[in-house]
């Protein structure tokens, strides 16, 4: 494992991205929009306490949602133009190619969830208690698992049709089982049980402990250890399946 070769990777990815202005400026605008019109969406009485109270959940879903949006057709391009094909034509491993390719992508993906996290916090104004760089900490780590979800999935779609055709079946469920919109307790059993099993379930319950709480990051070790197992059970299944075309 070569760190010189994972950070030329992740060097090329970045300054792919960077060339590539539509697509920086819909990156880090379109989760602002969706923010503002959550907010928005909401009777002025309640408006602001519901947000506050909904944010940790939101802002996990997001973080989900548009990392794994922007890892999976970005990683997708690099196949159909070919590059990936010649990166493991050379003598660069697999492990190599995904944590370079993770490291770029995660990037962009991290300054999105910030972007986010500060724009929920400052401009629409909501009530939290945990401390702010725990926050992010936690945030960074569903950011990661989501950018190694998606260059996992990606590895299994021909076009981007395809990667989008994966957000019902894997970002979807998860929105609906994991509490985002209403608590897992006051689901059927068997959903709760499903919900055991779903990474968001565990970024939803430590977002809020530690922003609705004040809880630290020591504090809620379970949530911790199941996002970063997951993430690295994706990033290897990703080196696992990648595959040339």
């Amino acid at each position: 494992m070569s760190g010189g070769r994972i950070a030329a990777i992740a060097y090329r990815i970045v300054r792919q991205m960077l060339r590539d202005r539509r697509t920086l400026a819909l990156i880090f605008l379109v989760p602002v929009v969706v923010m503002t019109i959550v907010a928005l969406s909401f009777p002025e009485s309640t408006g602001k306490g519901v947000l506050s109270y909904l944010a940790p959940a939101l802002l996990s879903a997001m973080a989900l949602f548009f990392s794994f949006i922007l890892t999976g057709v970005s990683f997708l391009r690099e196949r159909t133009q070919g590059t990936l094909e010649r990166l493991m034509a050379s003598p660069i491993s697999r492990g190599e190619l995904v944590l370079g390719y993770l490291v770029g992508l995660a990037l962009f993906a991290t300054i999105q969830s910030l972007i986010i996290l500060l724009f929920t916090i400052y401009a629409l104004d909501i009530t939290y208690r945990g401390a702010l760089w725990q926050i992010f900490v936690f945030q960074l780590i569903v950011t990661v698992g989501s950018v190694n979800l998606g260059i996992f999935v990606s590895t299994y779609a021909r076009n981007e049709f395809q990667v989008v055709q994966f957000i019902p079946l894997i970002i979807l469920p998860q929105l609906f089982l994991s509490g985002v919109l209403w608590p897992v307790q006051q689901m059927p059993g068997y959903l709760q049980w499903a919900s055991d099993f779903l990474p968001l379930t565990y970024a939803v319950q430590g977002m809020r402990a530690v922003m609705l709480e004040g809880k630290g990051l020591v504090e809620v070790p379970l949530e911790l250890g199941v996002l970063v197992a997951f993430a690295v059970a994706m990033s290897a299944l990703g080196a696992a399946t990648l595959r040339r075309g």
